[in-house]
Order: structure tokens, then sequence, then C-alpha cells
């Protein structure tokens, strides 16, 4: 397909789709690269051996998956053109995403009562990483829930409907993508960390 061709709101969805995937495909390589570091750098003398996530990361894992879910949940509903059932999972999601944030401090404090903090003379290594790949993973979230919060008030406003979701649809794509990320980074961390 010629991507200069087409009507010009069909140019827009397109360039608007593309710009969303160069964005998600730069935070890939992001957090490849810091996820390789964590694998070279596990090697050092000083790198925390048998070290347990927290029970908290672990439901944030859940939390957040569930929140894909119910944005997918959402998405069905725009495409019935159901505007109060697209609120309610709208609104349920976004509330999902607070809690994964929630539990993801929670998690941090469960580290740091361990005795391991992540800056410092008692800080060492293994932590400093976690700290980086969840930190930066959070900040994602927030985006993702500031993205959530426009659509919500375009939803409320009427500007999604069957035919007409671009915005909707970018949202629901980063929100997956965060969520898949997340899995990935827990699962590294668990198994790999």
């Amino acid at each position: 397909m010629d991507l200069t061709q087409g009507t010009p709101q069909e140019k827009n969805i397109r360039a608007k789709k593309m710009m969303l995937w160069f964005g998600i495909i730069s935070l890939i390589m992001s957090f490849a690269g810091w996820t390789s570091a964590f694998v070279v750098s596990s090697s050092r003398p000083d790198w925390l051996e048998g070290f347990k996530l927290p029970n908290a990361f672990i439901i944030s894992t859940v939390v957040i998956i569930i929140s894909s879910i119910t944005f997918l949940l959402a998405k069905n509903a725009v495409k019935k053109d159901n505007k109060g059932l697209t609120t309610i999972w709208l609104v349920v999601t976004l509330i999902l995403g607070v809690i994964f944030i929630f539990n993801q401090f929670q998690g941090f404090q469960e580290i740091i009562n361990l005795g391991y903090n992540f800056t410092g003379p008692t800080s060492n290594v293994t932590m400093s990483y976690i700290y980086l790949i969840a930190v930066v993973h959070i900040l994602h979230v927030v985006v993702g829930l500031i993205c959530l919060l426009v659509v919500v008030y375009n939803h409320l406003r009427g500007k999604y409907s069957a035919t007409n979701k671009l915005g909707f649809d970018l949202a629901a794509t980063f929100w997956h993508f965060i969520d898949i990320l997340w899995v990935y980074l827990f699962l590294f961390l668990y198994f790999v960390g």
C-alpha cells in the first residue's frame, strides 16, 4: 500500500498510529537495554544473589493484567455505542491503574523494610536496577493514566462512536503495551533477578 494515498483523514490516522508505534519501539529498545545491563551486571561480585521480589509486585502484575481486560471491555462497549458501559469500564481501568502504582510503591517499601535501599551507603547495584526499571515503568503507567483521563473526558463529551474511535484505540494500544511490558519486566526480574 502506498502510504501517500488516501483521504487526508486516512493519512492522519496512519500517521498517528505510526507515531505511536515508533514511540513503543523506542521504549522496547530502552527497556531491552536496561534488562541487558541487568544481566551483564549480575556477574559483578557485589551482586545480590537469591533476592525474591516482594508480594506487592505480584499483586500489581495481576492488577495490571485485569486493567487490560477492563480496557478491552470498554473498547467492546464503545464499538456497540454503549456509552454507560464504556464509562464504567474506563473508570474501572483508571482505578486499577492507580492501584497498580500504589502496589508498586508498596513493593518498594517492602524492599526498604528488608534493609535494601536504592541509593546511598546501604544500597547495592541489584536494588538500583530494580528501582530504575520499576520507576521508569511507573512513569509510563502515569502517562497511560493521563491518556486514559483524556479518553474519559473525550468519551463523556461524545467524541467516540463505533465508527470514530481513533484516540480511544491509540490509548488502548499504549495501555496494552505497558501491561505487556510490565509482565515481561516482572517475569524477567522474578526469574533472572
